[in-house]
């Protein structure tokens, strides 16, 4: 499923870069938001991510869903910057950060990686780092 929601992460992404409209920043934006209030049924990509499983008869992969949630949070963050900044016509930073947004989608989407989780299990590394320094 996530991989499909990447998917379309990086499609409306493209077309976002492409066009500068910012009707797909607020797009972008309403799908994470809706998916970290866990209101997947508001959430355009999570339903036509459901709809391709069903239709596919595929099984979701199940997995850690922290460094997932945590990736989620990292993706609302990016796009209401996103969002921000192309309402305010600063199409200048707002591409860059479209940029980094789409690359991670597109690390999702191909091979499966992704970054969000990754910076999560650096984050939990340190904390159990220094709980272990505090131990002693």
């Amino acid at each position: 499923m996530m991989r499909i929601i990447s998917f379309q992460v990086v499609l409306f992404t493209l077309v976002l870069i492409f066009t500068q409209e910012k009707l797909f920043a607020l797009v972008l934006l309403f799908d994470f938001s809706v998916r970290a209030l866990r209101m997947t049924g508001l959430s355009p990509f999570h339903t036509v991510g459901k709809f391709m499983l069903n239709g596919w008869g595929a099984e979701p992969k199940f997995c850690d869903e922290s460094p997932k949630r945590f990736a989620l949070y990292l993706g609302l963050i990016v796009s209401f910057f996103l969002s921000l900044f192309y309402i305010a016509g600063m199409i200048e930073i707002a591409t860059p950060i479209a940029v980094v947004l789409l690359t991670c989608a597109l690390l999702e989407t191909l091979f499966d990686f992704c970054i969000g989780c990754k910076i999560y299990y650096v984050i939990q590394l340190i904390k159990v780092s220094k709980n272990d320094r505090n131990l002693y």
